[in-house]
């Protein structure tokens, strides 16, 4: 016999994303909400995180709304020296698990169902009893899996792999128990890049790392996403770069090598000319040692691994049985098709500010519960695609411009950004900017003067897309 529970709310996921958009429904509405997750702890993939795996952006601005991440300290040492901190895997599921014991349970309108298969219409059953359960939902079904996340504890390699070959996920780098004749890291995104401090991190001669980049990727400087006090004026610096950037290129390539030249952009070879933009961001110490490993193999992607050759798209290099081949090929987060966010009865959570899934999460969160009309709720969230090639940060561009200027000249939902924790400061600062900081000032003068050009040319180079 089934179980019949009632909710306002059911949510399919406590990943980051479901928790982040629970957080806000349970801060700002009287919901009843259930949640539901195939995993025994929320937090989604960082259950299979990697041993020293770290955010990517500061702890400052993930997570959930009401609750700090973040200790407000500035690393001290490291290759993130002087920035602030990032959180430890470790750190990110505690802090999951922390908000679900101390805030979403104990308030009473929240049901948490881990170890549980979702069937859709309402159903899904326990994976340890078959216990089903049959929720009458009042109000919408969240899905908050659409965002799904290939990491290299779970994902499967698209090349085969001989016997007799070293080969591990990244996960397992730091169980190695005997000396490598050499690491063969495979992949080009952010997993690889940590691969690789890793092994320079604990003193692995650059010599001995051979590192096979499918594709070089743009990326991001950490330095100008500090929102703190300190370092705010290179944020605010940035995006007037992008801006000018934009207004003043006169072609895509001349759009890249102005971002490029205004700091706004990175790529760790400078002869090589990236296809790949992820959002991944480096500090310039992580990108100068980085820079150190010189055996980098640009030959496309992996085919077969054998155990004195590996065979790629375009051509073979050679290995050794000796060699460990560290898996860092899983592609991060997937590329769904999109979907209005709100359809009927279904909330389908995806990303309204580029590369900020949990900030998207809690702004969905806050309009479902603030506006009425389905046509206005998803006028107001216009999902951004997650970028993969370079061109992509043109779209991503034009998306979140479009996003900004409704949110902006809305007087509700601006106030709700000055307050959001997870969207950094950064509109309650632009307004707070004092008159009598003439820096300041001055850039973001730079801003508003190429506001309307750097609109218009994201158009021509969107049609150029087309």
């Amino acid at each position: 016999m089934n179980t019949t529970l009632e909710t306002d709310y059911l949510i399919i996921g406590s990943g980051a994303v479901g928790m982040a958009f629970a957080d806000t429904l349970l801060t700002e509405t009287n919901a009843t909400i259930t949640i539901v997750d195939k995993l025994d702890k929320p937090g989604g993939h960082w259950n299979f995180a990697y041993p020293f795996v770290k955010l990517h952006q500061p702890s400052a601005y993930y997570g959930v709304n009401s609750m700090e991440l973040s200790k407000g300290r500035v690393d001290k040492v490291g290759f993130n020296k002087g920035l602030n901190e990032l959180a430890t895997g470790p750190e990110v599921l505690a802090y999951f698990n922390d908000v679900m014991q101390h805030k979403f349970l104990p308030s009473g309108r929240v049901t948490y169902f881990p170890l549980c298969e979702y069937h859709g219409s309402g159903i899904f059953k326990s994976t340890l009893t078959d216990k089903i359960f049959e929720v009458q939902v009042k109000k919408k079904i969240v899905d908050a899996t659409h965002l799904k996340t290939a990491i290299p504890a779970t994902h499967t390699p698209s090349f085969e792999v001989a016997s007799g070959v070293q080969f591990i996920p990244l996960n397992n780098l730091p169980s190695i128990k005997k000396r490598p004749s050499g690491f063969v890291v495979i992949g080009g995104g952010k997993t690889a890049i940590d691969a690789c401090l890793w092994l320079l991190e604990h003193h692995i001669n650059p010599d001995l790392i051979t590192w096979i980049v499918p594709r070089d990727a743009w990326l991001l400087n950490r330095k100008n996403y500090q929102l703190n006090n300190n370092h705010f004026e290179y944020f605010l610096n940035d995006q007037a770069i992008q801006f000018e950037s934009l207004a003043q290129a006169d072609s895509i390539p001349d759009l890249f090598d102005r971002l490029e030249k205004g700091g706004s952009l990175l790529r760790i070879d400078k002869k090589i000319l990236p296809k790949m933009y992820r959002c991944a961001t480096v500090s310039e110490e992580e990108l100068e040692q980085l820079r150190r490993i010189k055996h980098v193999i640009r030959k496309g992607r992996v085919k077969r691994i054998n155990q004195n050759q590996i065979a790629l798209e375009k051509g073979n290099i050679s290995t050794s049985p000796e060699n460990i081949h560290i898996d860092c090929s899983a592609c991060g987060l997937s590329y769904p098709q999109l979907k209005p966010v709100f359809d009927g009865d279904l909330i389908t959570i995806q990303t309204v500010r580029s590369c900020q899934p949990t900030f998207s999460a809690a702004f969905i969160a806050h309009i479902e519960a603030e506006y009425e009309t389905e046509a206005i709720k998803n006028e107001i969230c216009t999902v951004i695609p997650v970028p993969n090639r370079d061109i992509d940060w043109i779209i991503m561009m034009a998306l979140r411009m479009k996003n900004q200027f409704n949110w902006n000249k809305n007087e509700e939902v601006f106030k709700w950004l000055q307050n959001s924790r997870l969207e950094g400061g950064f509109a309650g600062k632009l307004a707070t900017i004092p008159k009598d900081n003439e820096k300041q000032q001055a850039i973001l003068e730079r801003i508003r003067k190429n506001i309307e050009p750097a609109m218009l040319k994201l158009q021509l180079f969107m049609k150029q897309l087309n």
